[in-house]
């Protein structure tokens, strides 16, 4: 009889995941992802300006911020404005964060435009960052279309999908999409970022009690592709068909 884990699931199932589209009444797109205990609260704002390193460019920007409500967490987590500063991890995710959704966007056809990019985890139970991804490039796409529909671009500059999730090695046995308990023992942690042409944005891998070799590195990559192909079929469920105007920015 197979194993499961902790909660029923097998080594190679991603918990349930649930998208709520146009969850923010007030951003340009907006998302509630829920991946098993996690959730995140994704928004996209537009704003007509850039940074002073792109001004009279004519390309634009996206960049992204992320944060953790104290009582995302077991625990109270201070929040970053009582300390006076970011913390380290949080600058990681959301440079993570901007960096994968700047990688699937043409910016020159943006134009002189920065979508923020804003990931507030409203509970946490594992792979908030991966959850982050995710979702926000579901509200990136609407706020691009939002753009498009009014006249303010002339194409949707969107060159593929990005999804991204957690894998790791637990008890000796290979897991994709970690919940929090899981994570905590983990051997080894990786956290996954594609497209859906599976290319890889970034892996980020971890041995944290243990080391791993090629073999169960090919493992676990093969086995998040498995994952991020689910959550690309997820986030098609919400924004269409791409591939018309995929095909036109060099995807399909």
């Amino acid at each position: 009889m197979e194993k499961l884990r902790s909660d029923g699931r097998k080594f190679d199932d991603i918990r349930d995941v649930k998208i709520t589209n146009n969850y923010i009444m007030y951003a340009e797109g907006s998302v509630l992802i829920e991946m098993g205990n996690t959730k995140v609260i994704c928004t996209a704002s537009i704003e007509d300006k850039v940074p002073p390193f792109l001004k009279g460019s004519g390309t634009g920007w996206i960049t992204a911020e992320y944060g953790m409500l104290p009582r995302s967490t077991e625990v109270r987590k201070v929040r970053d404005a009582s300390r006076g500063k970011v913390d380290g991890r949080t600058q990681e995710i959301q440079r993570l964060v901007g960096r994968s959704m700047r990688s699937v966007v043409d910016l020159n056809a943006l134009g002189e435009k920065t979508i923020w990019i804003d990931c507030d985890v409203i509970q946490a139970d594992g792979g908030t960052r991966t959850a982050s991804i995710t979702g926000a490039y579901i509200a990136l796409v609407e706020a691009l279309k939002k753009l498009y529909n009014d006249g303010q671009i002339s194409t949707i500059p969107v060159k593929n999908y990005v999804s991204a999730i957690s894998i790791g090695i637990v008890d000796d046995n290979i897991m994709l999409d970690l919940c929090y308990e899981e994570d905590s023992r983990a051997q080894v942690d990786m956290n996954i970022v594609m497209t859906d042409k599976g290319e890889y944005i970034e892996i980020q891998g971890t041995g944290e009690e243990s080391s791993f070799n090629s073999r169960e590195l090919q493992d676990m990559l093969f086995l998040a592709e498995k994952g991020c192909k689910i959550l690309f079929k997820k986030q098609e469920e919400i924004v269409g068909d791409l591939s018309a105007f995929l095909s036109s920015n060099g995807g399909e």
